[in-house]
């Protein structure tokens, strides 16, 4: 099935999403005392406490495959599995780089806030 938008479109209806300052991490934020927001860490952690050796990743439930609410799209599905299978990787891999450091690593579900 081909996509409803044109390309110039889609391009811009997808440029419009945000990487960061989500409605999820604002929500977190207005909650959180003594962490950093989105500072220019390995794995862009969302929030960062460095006394505490503490990071904060709040996960977006399509971005990271949710097993809750992760609806597969229609369009373009090699694309997109290849894409969440490659971000959820590479959450294991921020946290095990983390984890090795000494640090703490939270990951919360956007759904969760």
């Amino acid at each position: 099935m081909a996509d409803v938008f044109s390309k110039e479109v889609r391009s811009r209806i997808m440029s419009r999403i945000r990487s960061s300052h989500t409605s999820p991490e604002l929500v977190l934020k207005a909650k959180l005392k003594g962490f950093e927001h989105n500072p220019n860490e390995f794995g862009k952690p969302d929030f960062v406490n460095y006394p505490k050796k503490s990071v904060i990743f709040v996960d977006g439930c399509f971005w990271h495959g949710c097993s809750e609410h992760y609806r597969e799209p229609k369009q373009n599905k090699k694309y997109w599995e290849q894409k969440i299978k490659r971000n959820i990787s590479r959450g294991y891999e921020v946290n095990i780089a983390y984890e090795n450091a000494g640090w703490k690593v939270i990951r919360i579900w956007e759904h969760d806030l």
